[in-house]
C-alpha cells in the first residue's frame, strides 16, 4: 500500500472531506493504527474500511 498511498490518499481526501493529512498518515507497519483513525472519522468498520483501501 505505501507505494501509491500518495494516490490512494488523495482519492481518500476528494471522497470524504473530513479527512485531514493527520488522519491519512501512514507509517510503515502502522497500518492497523491508520485503520483504526478511519473507523472513528468515517463511522465504518475495520472490514469495511480495509477493503476500501484495497480498491482504491
Amino acid at each position: 500500500m505505501k507505494g501509491n498511498w500518495d494516490d490512494i490518499k488523495g482519492k481518500l481526501k476528494q471522497q470524504y472531506a473530513q479527512l485531514t493529512d493527520e488522519d491519512l498518515t501512514y507509517a510503515e507497519g502502522k497500518g492497523d493504527e491508520l485503520v483504526g483513525k478511519l473507523q472513528d472519522k468515517l463511522g465504518k468498520g475495520k472490514a469495511e474500511i480495509t477493503k476500501m483501501l484495497n480498491d482504491m
